[in-house]
């Protein structure tokens, strides 16, 4: 018997890809309340068709736009508290700085109206949280932080301080600062261990 072949084309990645890049860039631009399919259609230059054939609602279209975009922080361990450190800021302020930072920024403010948005949003910061603490707690550990650092307060410094950096930025200058974003993790991270750090 020759086995049956699936109906209709398969789909093509790079408009997914398109899609769900298209959908973010709205999202966060317009929010949740202006969020649409047509929206989403015109600025992915793709028909609403391809869109419906894909999701089938504008709440499973950004669903899955905030789950690839999403994905949360990892864990890094160079053996260096500095250098991991390093990464974590890198990887928060490139969240915030990338092409899906707005997106990330609006579902701050409005996870809880959005369907399963605060589920992506409590993803997104479990991971962060775990991947900061592992990073100072290995750092005690290694003896290149005191016992007596506050996890928080570190932590605190340098995730709200990497924030903090991508909110005050003007829409006008997101580019650069982004392009300059390795650089000021460095300088964020060494500015803050400056008060902590014993002997490296």
């Amino acid at each position: 018997m020759v086995a049956a072949t699936p109906a209709g084309r398969p789909r093509d990645p790079e408009v997914d890809e398109r899609i769900t890049r298209a959908a973010a860039e709205v999202y966060g631009t317009e929010g949740w309340a202006r969020f649409s399919v047509d929206a989403v259609a015109r600025k992915a230059g793709v028909g609403k068709a391809s869109i419906y054939l894909r999701w089938p609602n504008k709440e499973a279209l950004l669903g899955a736009a905030l789950a690839t975009r999403l994905a949360g922080v990892r864990d890094i361990d160079t053996g260096s508290v500095r250098d991991d450190l390093v990464a974590l800021a890198r990887q928060v302020l490139h969240t915030f700085l990338g092409e899906a930072g707005g997106a990330v920024l609006r579902l701050m403010l409005e996870a809880e109206r959005i369907p399963a948005g605060q589920e992506h949003l409590d993803r997104f910061r479990r991971s962060q949280t775990s991947a900061a603490r592992a990073i100072v707690h290995r750092g005690i550990d290694r003896g290149q932080l005191g016992r007596e650092t506050s996890v928080t307060l570190l932590l605190d410094s340098i995730s709200g301080g990497a924030l903090n950096h991508a909110l005050v930025t003007p829409a006008r200058l997101r580019a650069k600062v982004a392009a300059g974003a390795d650089q000021y993790a460095e300088d964020l991270v060494d500015f803050v261990l400056a008060s902590v750090t014993t002997a490296a």
